[in-house]
């Protein structure tokens, strides 16, 4: 039986295409279908009624594209027409039009051929790599106030099979009006020469491979000790379902431990990519890559690859291709557990006796690909209550072609032979919907103050815990602060565990910076949920989105500043906690030509959820 939030089926696809074109007779082209998600009430009583998809695209018609809610059982369907502010996500009919209008023109045509590259037949054009990136926020201005547009710049490959990105076409962008389907400006900043050194890294172009490297067996001979039912997961006391978003990827929905509620619902909400190098071919670019993109859509097949290892569970789901018809992404979610070296350990040299248990983990991980950077999103429970977001940032950095006279090793390091790659942040905001012990609950911040020299305290070397309640949306605004150990904590205070204190959770912040972009910029404005770590307001169910509900060509309206502008109170309330987390990325010639994979992420630790240590009653594994 299907459940309320189980992602939708391919024939739940098949029938709401057909129910949205019995209204809808224009040609349309789909960026995403996804499940409108039941109110909370309906979903824990059970009664969810029926389901409900939402289909987003473009037509002939020029405004913002098209926002679709069909009724399945109803048959009905509710079609909004989006403004020209803020427009349906790109999907892959823009990115083909894009594409086959800039290998067209002709002044793009003469810019590549200026710089030594034949493309006088269709073999050769197709060497040549178009990435569309997004126009929204410094638009071009050629492209009339609000048309959607995307820039296109082009890089040249030796073969089909070549890396992409290892020969960048350096100082040309053809810039896009898709809603008068032309180019409408070929910016050409200046010919610098082609790198010529190979970027291909697999493994059949490496000169060898190791041979030392012994067999690593991942065995469970009893097999795993999760169980599954359909989209539901019970592993070790947690309780949860999965599923994938088309904007905030993979999803935690329902989330109890023992029995006891933690999470209603935990993802992604939105990122943006924003470049620090003033050359014209980066100082734009700041891509919102969940919903400019539509992220969710862009979810790797984990059978293509070793992304998983041990014993597996896999979840296939299926999306709509832009023509409207079903595509299935086989085995898109990976859940498998994991050794996690020791859980606790004691040795007591009275009786010379120790004790020692081992931790392992349940990881569940689904694989993006958004242009040239894969990003991996792995949740972690752990047997002791710890919960872990952990981001892993791979794939192929952005690259400049240089010459040792524009060379700007500041903003660009230099990471190949005629190849730079510019500064940047992946910044990353989590929507986090508590419900602790499944009641209202409470947000406080603590740290560390350090008392001052007393007749208490007389050598300087105190110091205590402080802990202060943040009561509305604006001072929940808040920083991280490893100098003083910050953190913030999530509280029931009408469930109180055996030592009479409200239970809690704690948000331990990973090292992140803030975004670096002034507040007052475009992508200030667009991307404001990275000008702080921590966000917090009461539930509705509109507000799941940090940067706006629809991002291609907006200006910032819809996020995070617009729904916390009336300073709402929070001091006990259906809470959602909204966590920002980035990494600054100084490139390095070890990224090139593909790069290792770096991290980002946060943790959330039960802070007296039990009375004492939950995994006293872990089984004795080994033996002296």
């Amino acid at each position: 039986m299907t459940h309320a939030l189980d992602p939708i089926s391919a024939e739940e696809i098949k029938t709401a295409i057909a129910i949205f074109r019995t209204e809808h007779q224009d040609q349309a082209a789909f960026s995403s279908i996804g499940l409108i998600e039941p109110e909370k009430s309906e979903v824990r009583s059970g009664n969810a009624g029926s389901r409900k998809l939402r289909l987003l695209g473009v037509d002939s018609v020029r405004d913002g594209g098209f926002e679709a809610d069909v009724d399945l059982n109803s048959s009905k369907v509710l079609i909004r027409r989006l403004g020209l502010d803020a427009q349906a996500p790109y999907g892959q009919a823009d990115m083909d039009v894009a594409i086959r209008l800039t290998k067209a023109n002709e002044e793009w045509r003469d810019a590549v051929r200026k710089r030594g590259i034949a493309i006088d037949s269709d073999e050769a054009l197709a060497l040549i790599q178009i990435d569309p990136w997004p126009a929204g926020g410094y638009a071009n201005a050629a492209l009339p106030t609000r048309h959607r547009g995307l820039r296109c710049i082009a890089f040249i490959k030796e073969d089909a099979t070549d890396n992409g990105y290892a020969r960048p076409i350096h100082g040309l962008i053809a810039h896009v009006d898709l809603t008068a389907q032309k180019v409408v400006h070929v910016e050409d900043n200046g010919v610098v020469p082609v790198p010529s050194a190979s970027g291909r890294f697999d493994a059949a172009h490496q000169a060898s491979t190791r041979q030392d490297l012994k067999a690593l067996e991942i065995t469970q001979p009893d097999g795993s000790s999760f169980e599954v039912d359909g989209y539901r997961v019970k592993w070790q006391g947690y309780d949860f379902r999965v599923s994938v978003h088309p904007v905030h990827g993979l999803v935690l929905h329902q989330l109890s431990l023992q029995g006891r509620p933690i999470l209603y619902r935990a993802a992604l909400s939105e990122m943006i990519v924003p470049y620090g190098d003033k050359d014209p071919m980066h100082s734009w670019k700041h891509v919102l890559d969940a919903s400019e993109y539509n992220m969710g859509t862009l979810i790797n097949s984990l059978k293509l690859g070793c992304d998983c290892l041990g014993e597996i569970r896999y979840f296939d789901v299926h999306q709509v291709t832009w023509e409207g018809e079903v595509k299935t992404i086989e085995n898109a979610i990976c859940l498998h557990e994991e050794d996690y070296g020791i859980q606790w350990k004691h040795y007591d040299s009275e009786s010379q006796t120790s004790e020692v248990r081992r931790s392992r983990r349940l990881v569940i991980s689904s694989i993006f690909t958004i242009g040239n950077y894969d990003y991996g999103f792995y949740w972690y429970l752990y047997l002791d209550g710890t919960i872990q977001m952990e981001v892993k940032l791979t794939g192929i950095v952005g690259v400049s072609a240089i010459t040792a006279d524009t060379h700007n090793a500041a903003q660009s390091p230099m990471i190949g032979e005629g190849l730079a790659s510019p500064i940047h942040q992946h910044v990353f905001c989590f929507r986090l919907d508590w419900e602790l012990d499944g009641g209202d609950n409470s947000l406080y911040e603590n740290q560390i103050e350090v008392l001052p020299i007393s007749d208490d305290n007389p050598h300087g070397t105190q110091f205590q815990s402080s802990s202060r309640h943040l009561t509305d949306e604006h001072c929940a605004k808040r920083k991280i602060a490893p100098e003083v150990s910050r953190y913030w904590k999530i509280t029931n205070p009408d469930s109180l565990n055996g030592l009479g204190i409200p239970v809690a959770y704690k948000i331990l912040p990973g090292a992140s910076p803030a975004l670096f972009a002034s507040s007052d910029s475009s992508i200030g404005r667009r991307g404001a949920f990275g000008l702080h770590h921590l966000w917090a307001t009461p539930f509705r169910d509109s507000e799941v989105s940090a940067a706006g509900p629809h991002t291609v060509m907006h200006d910032g309206q819809g996020g995070l500043p617009e729904i916390t502008r009336d300073n709402r109170d929070i001091s006990k309330c259906d809470l959602v906690v909204w966590h920002t987390v980035a990494i600054t990325h100084v490139p390095r010639p070890e990224d090139w030509p593909v790069m290792p994979v770096e991290y980002t992420g946060f943790h959330l630790i039960p802070v007296g959820f039990f009375d004492r240590n939950p995994t006293l009653d872990l089984p004795v594994s080994c033996h002296a």
